[in-house]
């Protein structure tokens, strides 16, 4: 049986009989303190846990995972907190004893998570991208401005000393007005073989049912789904435009005040319907902002080999460029930001620039330069006690999303260029549009 998420979230919010309190509310519950609950703790759930849980009002109430294996590990770190391995019975049985949720799941089931989460007026801590699919993006992005709620998606990044300097840098004109961005990694997360036959025992630490979630039915097969390669796979990942394309979107998004595209189109492999094409070359066209040319080009590379040479990515003495990052190419020169942990660099008549950061960051806003792996974490956890604001709340966060989302449906029609209307969210393609959706199967 298959549902919309309407009846999916209506069906799951009956479960609970929870009062609900305004997100402003949550602090005054446990003196101040935060209890959390977190669904997905293996993997990075397993990083998310261990930095949300380093804040020193935190309280971790609940653990929740489809893997016992996970769950045990987490259980040892946390031995007062309650485990589940569905995350509705975690909401319905345990609602009023947690404050907030953090979803470190496979791609997939971040919407149904958090939307659940958010229906019962959850502040929600949700890792990237926000969802598997546009409309999802779009819901959750409405679903928290209807409740008021506290928000943050997990691009730990947004808040590092580096990207930041960026994003003063280049909204301060330090090259002018910027005409085109290029972005790559040359990180593989597509798969370009057949599809899996037959099937193998599923281990018994593993709830497979719960770790489909609302995704079609199919057999387990080792080593193509869980723990590591959903990535690579359409109905659970979103490729390695996805995974690190946030991130390294991120930064120049953020700082030219984009909105979504106005024209997408991905060059690459032919579509097999079961994995990601393992290269892609993904140009957008946006409508310009105070910081950009009338419209901004942005190109993205991803795959083994990438980037592609080109002259806006050439650097002085013929060095080699930073394995992951993005370039900036403005009127006055060009910012090349590398991914990561690594100081944005000035570029004007094919020599380095010194960058003069005092000059730009004058009320020193920005701080030490120093990059704390734990501050994008924290400043949740303040905000849901009423004492910070998140810099990634989903009402930015489901945009940029968006925009990522509908480069990984490009790559359904290759070479095609794609028109988006954003006001009415759909494709001028029709065809196109029946993959900003999917029906969620009841399990």
């Amino acid at each position: 049986m298959k549902m919309n998420k309407r009846q999916f979230l209506k069906s799951a919010a009956a479960l609970s009989s929870l009062a609900l309190l305004p997100s402003s509310s949550w602090a005054l519950l446990k003196n101040g303190r935060l209890r959390t609950a977190h669904i997905g703790v293996g993997g990075m759930g397993a990083e998310d846990l261990k930095s949300i849980s380093s804040h020193k009002l935190v309280d971790v109430t609940a653990l929740c995972d489809v893997d016992a294996n996970n769950l045990a590990a987490a259980k040892k770190l946390h031995p007062n907190a309650k485990t589940f391995s569905d995350y509705r019975k975690l909401l319905d049985d345990i609602g009023s004893a947690i404050d907030a949720v953090i979803v470190s799941t496979p791609d997939h089931t971040h919407a149904p998570a958090s939307m659940m989460a958010m229906e019962m007026g959850k502040p929600v801590y949700c890792q990237k991208p926000l969802t598997h699919h546009v409309s999802e993006a779009r819901a959750m992005l409405k679903l928290a401005d209807e409740k008021n709620l506290v928000t943050q998606m997990g691009i730990q990044v947004h808040s590092f000393y580096d990207y930041r300097l960026a994003t003063l840098l280049i909204q301060s004109g330090i090259i002018g007005k910027v005409s085109t961005v290029r972005a790559w990694s040359p990180k593989n997360w597509g798969y370009d073989g057949p599809a899996p036959v037959g099937s193998d025992p599923v281990p018994e630490s593993l709830d497979w049912n719960l770790w489909l979630g609302t995704s079609a039915k199919r057999p387990y097969k080792e080593n193509v789904y869980h723990p590591g390669n959903w990535r690579k796979l359409l109905d659970f990942g979103c490729g390695t435009l996805g995974d690190m394309g946030v991130h390294i979107f991120d930064t120049p998004y953020n700082a030219l005040a984009l909105d979504v595209p106005l024209t997408i189109k991905n060059k690459c492999r032919k579509p097999t319907g079961f994995g990601f094409p393992e290269n892609n070359i993904v140009s957008y066209k946006f409508p310009g902002t105070q910081y950009t040319t009338n419209t901004l080009k942005w190109v993205w590379y991803d795959g083994p080999g990438a980037p592609k040479k080109h002259k806006d990515l050439a650097l002085p003495d013929n060095e080699t460029l930073p394995d992951q990052g993005a370039m900036f190419v403005g009127e006055k020169g060009r910012l090349l930001l590398p991914h990561f942990m690594e100081l944005p660099r000035l570029i004007v008549d094919g020599k380095y620039e010194q960058i003069d950061v005092a000059k730009f960051d004058t009320a020193n806003q920005l701080g030490a330069p120093v990059n704390d792996p734990n501050k994008h974490y924290h400043q949740f956890v303040d905000a849901c006690l009423g004492k910070d604001k998140c810099s990634a709340p989903f009402s930015y966060a489901a945009r940029l999303t968006e925009t990522i989302l509908l480069g990984v449906i490009a790559g359904r029609f290759p070479n095609k260029t794609l028109q988006w209307n954003n006001e009415a969210a759909k494709f001028s393609e029709e065809a196109a549009n029946k993959f900003l959706d999917s029906k969620y199967r009841a399990f």
